[in-house]
């Protein structure tokens, strides 16, 4: 990618200002990633399914990670 896009776009107040566009790469990865060669051990795999695990089903949540329903 040599050079960036600029895209205009009307702001809320109505005036055009002019926004970053589209930054990636378009494609698909070439080989796939395993996120089990990142963890260094066993401890650091069972940290990142606990936090998985706590996000998508626990009910102590805060902030950003609240959700109206459960899922």
């Amino acid at each position: 990618m040599s050079q960036y896009q600029m895209e205009e776009k009307v702001a809320f107040d109505g005036k055009k200002v002019k926004v970053l566009g589209p930054t990636f790469e378009e494609g698909k990865p070439e080989t796939s990633i395993n996120w089990r060669q990142k963890m260094r051990n066993r401890e650091e795999m069972l940290a990142y399914l606990k936090t998985g695990e706590r996000y998508w089903f626990g009910d102590e949540w805060f902030g950003s990670e609240k959700r109206k329903t459960k899922a």
